[in-house]
C-alpha cells in the first residue's frame, strides 16, 4: 500500500523540483512526504555526520529533524547538471550553506534523490558552565 502514500503526493518532474517539495514538505512536516523524494535504497547524510539507509532510515530520521518543528527556508536553486538519467542538484541557502544531491529518472518520468547532502539548521549549543 505503500504506493497509495506517494500517488497522493506531488511528484517531481524535473530534478530542480525535488528542493521545492522538500521545503515544502519539511515546513509541513510531512515525513511521508518527504520519504517519498528518494529512491527505497537511497543514502541521506545526517547532521551528526552519520547517514540514513533505505527508507525506514530516512524516515527515522526526518522524524528526529521534525521533532521540534523547525522552520525552513527555500534556498537559490542551483541548475541541476544532467547526465542521461541521472542529475546533481544543489541549493544555496540563506545562511550560505549549500546542499548537493543525486537524482535518478524513474521509469514513469518523474524524480526521486538517490543520495542526499542536505544541509539543516545546528542546534542551539548548550550554555558553557563553570565548575566554581
Amino acid at each position: 500500500m505503500g504506493t497509495g502514500r506517494r500517488s497522493s503526493h506531488e511528484r517531481a518532474v524535473r530534478p530542480e523540483d525535488l528542493s521545492r517539495l522538500v521545503v515544502e514538505r519539511l515546513n509541513a512536516g510531512d515525513v511521508d512526504g518527504l520519504v517519498s523524494l528518494y529512491e527505497p535504497g537511497a543514502v541521506m547524510a545526517l547532521p551528526d555526520g552519520g547517514q540514513a539507509e533505505g527508507s525506514e532510515e530516512i524516515r527515522r530520521a526526518y522524524e528526529r529533524i521534525l521533532s521540534g518543528r523547525p522552520c525552513f527556508e527555500p534556498g537559490e536553486q542551483q541548475p541541476a547538471l544532467r547526465s542521461g538519467d541521472l542529475a546533481l542538484t544543489a541549493v544555496v541557502l540563506p545562511d550560505g550553506g549549500a546542499t548537493v544531491e543525486v537524482a535518478r529518472r524513474q521509469p514513469d518520468g518523474t524524480w526521486l534523490w538517490v543520495i542526499d547532502q542536505p544541509s539543516f539548521p545546528a542546534p542551539p549549543a548548550a550554555p558553557l558552565t563553570e565548575g566554581r
